[in-house]
């Protein structure tokens, strides 16, 4: 008897310390308090997320304000300015115009005249066509003094005073001529014509 009393109380320390880990157990092992944790830490998150949301209309309350304030401040800054006088502009000087049709000369001998006379005043450009060599300068100093007399008669201007603001010469209709050839042939000679043009304005 004394012999399995002290069996027993070998195993009994024995089953003891087989039961003391097993309730050790759930204690050191951390999935239950893991999973009850994150549980505990999303309820607050929660309420600050629903506290938060009523916020956003304030915001858009706020800004709408501010739109309205700024576009009021923007009215009120238009009406302040007064309205932008309208600039004064130059009177307009007036021109005069002349133009000499189906003049006997080739356009692209006149043009070389014009271009000489264009921009001058009239003083220099009846010196210059009076003592040129070319056969239309003749015609364009007549054209010249002719737009001169205009603005005498019809606008009171003082004929030296004036300027060639623009001459310009255009081609007019050829006259076709023809002329007799060695063995009974013809050749056609072209006889071309031009409008001359001419305008005068009063210097600055």
């Amino acid at each position: 008897m004394a012999d399995e009393k002290k069996t027993e109380k070998k195993d009994q320390p024995k089953k003891a310390a087989a039961k003391k880990p097993a309730a050790r157990k759930p204690a050191t092992s951390g999935s239950g308090a893991k999973a009850k944790a994150p549980a505990k830490r999303k309820a607050p998150a929660r309420k600050t997320a629903e506290k938060k949301a009523p916020a956003k209309p304030k915001a858009e309350k706020a800004t709408t304000t501010k739109s309205t304030a700024t576009k009021a401040a923007a009215g009120s800054k238009a009406e302040a300015k007064p309205a932008a006088k309208p600039k004064k502009e130059a009177p307009k000087r007036p021109v005069v115009n002349a133009r000499a049709r189906f003049v006997r000369v080739a356009p692209r001998k006149a043009r070389l005249v014009a271009d000489q006379v264009r921009g001058l005043s009239i003083d220099d450009a009846r010196a210059l066509l009076r003592f040129s060599s070319r056969g239309a300068a003749r015609d364009i100093r007549k054209l010249i003094d002719s737009a001169a007399a205009n603005a005498e008669a019809n606008h009171d201007l003082v004929a030296d005073d004036l300027l060639i603001k623009d001459i310009h010469v255009d081609e007019g209709p050829t006259l076709r001529r023809y002329r007799p050839r060695a063995l009974g042939r013809a050749t056609r000679i072209n006889k071309r014509t031009s409008h001359i043009a001419v305008a005068l304005t009063p210097e600055e």
